[in-house]
């Protein structure tokens, strides 16, 4: 296991009652993340006020606390959503934000999370969030809290390769199932590949076998494809796309 994984795992159960581990992350690694966006919104902050005291007039410095205001509270929600979750300091450290049940971020988390930003570092050097993170599991700040998300260390980190968005499902060749799926077990299958680039090959594979199993029992289903791209070949013929 990556010596970046000294924090506790914590299992997360998804709707459709698949099971999997996520490995949060601690508050050394998020501290980095953090002062380097940190950083980078004090860059932003710094271009802008030399562009309006370039203007030298009341339109400048109107501009100025508008754009202000933007950053220091969108700041975080626009690179979650443009990102999946991660911000360019958790790109840099490799985390990412993700909802409770693992599924990626979406922007009324991400916005509730980034609102109790504010409560969190209320106080000099942040105790709030320091106590809230050393007394909950999964290192939990105030803002996870509300929003329902957690700082999980990605699949790069682990060592597993990963793919750009969409790759997962777009190269995948559509597969008829070998018989009639219920509303549940169809949402179960395109719940599981929404997940799948955040579990990896390894662990997408262990959690689709039961499944993927269950499905081959027919005769004529291809067993050269793993556990997990059949799977995802199901929710590619399910989802209505054509190759």
């Amino acid at each position: 296991m990556s010596q970046l994984r000294k924090d506790s795992s914590l299992g997360a159960l998804t709707p459709e009652g698949i099971e999997f581990v996520l490995f949060p992350a601690g508050l050394p690694i998020r501290t980095l993340a953090y002062s380097i966006d940190k950083f980078a919104q004090w860059i932003i902050l710094l271009a802008i006020w030399l562009s309006s005291h370039a203007l030298k007039n009341a339109f400048g410095i109107w501009l100025m606390l508008i754009l202000n205001f933007c950053v220091d509270w969108f700041y975080h929600v626009i690179w979650d959503m443009v990102f999946r979750g991660q911000s360019p300091g958790k790109r840099l450290m490799g985390i990412r934000v993700v909802r409770s049940d693992g599924a990626p971020v979406d922007a009324a988390s991400s916005f509730l999370r980034n609102l109790l930003r504010f409560a969190d570092t209320f106080f000099f050097l942040c105790p709030i969030a320091l106590i809230s993170m050393a007394a909950s599991p999964g290192f939990r700040r105030l803002g996870d809290w509300a929003g329902g998300t957690l700082v999980v260390y990605t699949a790069k980190v682990a060592g597993i390769s990963r793919q750009p968005a969409g790759f997962w499902l777009a190269n995948q060749a559509p597969i008829v199932p070998v018989y009639p799926l219920s509303h549940e077990e169809k949402q179960a299958i395109l719940m599981f590949a929404r997940r799948y680039p955040l579990l990896g090959e390894a662990r997408a594979n262990e959690i689709a076998c039961p499944f993927a199993q269950q499905l081959r029992g027919a005769a004529g289903t291809d067993e050269s494809l793993s556990d997990a791209a059949y799977l995802l070949g199901i929710a590619r013929k399910l989802s209505g796309e054509t190759p």
